[in-house]
């Protein structure tokens, strides 16, 4: 299985995860799906009042410079380890 074929198996395994992760968890896993998937983030850091997109925009800019591929495999990582708690 090539690792798209996975990192794309991965993203329907996240929607059935046997409990919902805390929010650190579901910022990381937001934020190496958009590296994996987008590659490093772009646009500007939204404002204050936009706590969610600014944690969210936080998590990704965190990840830049990451490789795509190398995303993918943390983000099948990640889920695999959720799915087997």
């Amino acid at each position: 299985m090539s690792l798209q074929e996975q990192f794309d198996q991965a993203m329907a395994d996240s929607k059935n995860l046997p409990e919902r992760p805390d929010n650190m968890t579901l910022l990381k896993i937001y934020a190496l799906f958009k590296q994996g998937s987008a590659g490093d983030v772009e646009g500007s850091r939204p404002g204050f009042t936009d706590m969610v997109g600014r944690a969210k925009y936080d998590a990704w800019a965190a990840l830049k410079g990451t490789a795509q591929d190398e995303a993918r495999q943390q983000y099948i990582d990640l889920i695999e380890e959720l799915k087997d708690a």
